[in-house]
């Protein structure tokens, strides 16, 4: 796997790291209503509460891939994202974090009506739903109708399929544009197709990184060079 990404990919997976620590030293009252809050710093203590009592479930990022993504949104001044597979939107709120200062939008696709429910409802709950929008479907069939490019991409839904999302989203990346993938090393088997792609083709450059062991599995991160 190639491993020219971009000269500070090392220094943000350390930040991943020490993110993860789930050190959160504000405390923010968990019955307040995030839309009675007027100052930024009241909103982001508000966030981080929420997220640090947030219940997860099995499908849901791991904390520290979620801080690490918040992170490379951030940092590459991220404008217009894509997330293929929101669960309840655990992930999605980290980054909407980021694309809300960035100024930018993040689309999140997800097919479960249960978890689309869910996902928007705590969208709402944390104040991010100007800057997420959920959109219920599968995604093969909703990414060809989305309107204009894209410059950061998360991928976390079904595995055999990693390459046709691949696939339907590249027309739509600008060069520069970054793209995650989750579970890349526990079904490296079932996502071949989608790893060599990334491998082999000279327009990208990839790289495979843990930032935690709490699922024993790690995130492809790739780069669009042209």
């Amino acid at each position: 796997m190639k491993s020219l990404l971009f000269p500070s990919l090392i220094v943000l997976v350390c930040l991943a790291g020490i993110a993860g620590l789930d050190t959160f030293p504000v405390q923010a009252e968990e019955t307040q209503d995030i839309q009675t809050l007027k100052d930024p710093q009241a909103i982001e203590m508000f966030r981080e509460n929420f997220l640090k009592n947030f219940k997860r479930i099995g499908l849901n990022t791991a904390h520290s891939d979620a801080q690490f993504l918040r992170i490379m949104v951030e940092s590459t001044n991220a404008k217009r994202g894509l997330e293929v597979g929101s669960c309840n939107g655990y992930g999605s709120m980290f980054m909407g974090m980021a694309f809300e200062r960035n100024g930018g939008q993040l689309v999140t696709l997800e097919i479960d009506p249960k978890f689309v429910k869910e996902c928007r409802e705590n969208l709402k709950k944390t104040g991010l739903d100007k800057t997420v929008e959920c959109v219920e479907g599968d995604a093969l069939k909703v990414i060809p109708e989305l309107k204009g490019e894209f410059d950061f991409v998360f991928i976390d839904a079904q595995k055999q399929d990693y390459y046709k999302y691949f696939q339907a989203i590249s027309p739509k990346l600008k060069v520069g544009a970054v793209i995650v993938a989750d579970n890349v090393i526990q079904y490296a088997d079932a996502m071949k197709d989608f790893l060599d792609a990334m491998k082999n083709d000279p327009a990208y450059d990839t790289v495979i990184i843990q930032t935690t062991q709490e699922k024993r599995d790690g995130m492809s991160v790739t780069y669009k060079r042209r």
